[in-house]
């Protein structure tokens, strides 16, 4: 996982995500998208054939543009993170499409 930039990316960018305060339903889930974000990269990261790490892929790119969403619906977003964003939304398109 050393050189897993993808990776590290997603693990900023959950650090960050710790940050932003929401309630109820939202939290919950909220912080499991964000953590399956994360969680999918390195599983999928583990398997051997291609097929198997780009479904892992696509996970991690769909719980991705689900936690996208609810920051768009609970606008707490920091500089910081719009920036992550932009930057890990990209890495893990290009990683999903290119694998």
């Amino acid at each position: 996982m050393k050189n897993f930039r993808t990776y590290y990316l997603a693990k900023t960018f959950f650090q960050e995500c710790q940050k932003v305060k929401l309630s109820g339903a939202a939290k919950n889930q909220f912080e499991r998208a964000v953590l399956s974000i994360v969680l999918n990269l390195a599983e999928g990261s583990s398997r051997s054939s291609r097929k198997e790490r780009k479904r892992f892929y696509e996970i991690s790119y769909g719980s991705f543009k689900e936690v996208q969403v609810i920051l768009e619906l609970y606008p707490t977003q920091t500089a910081t993170l719009n920036s992550l964003s932009d930057i890990l939304g990209a890495h893990l398109y290009k990683l999903w499409r290119n694998t």
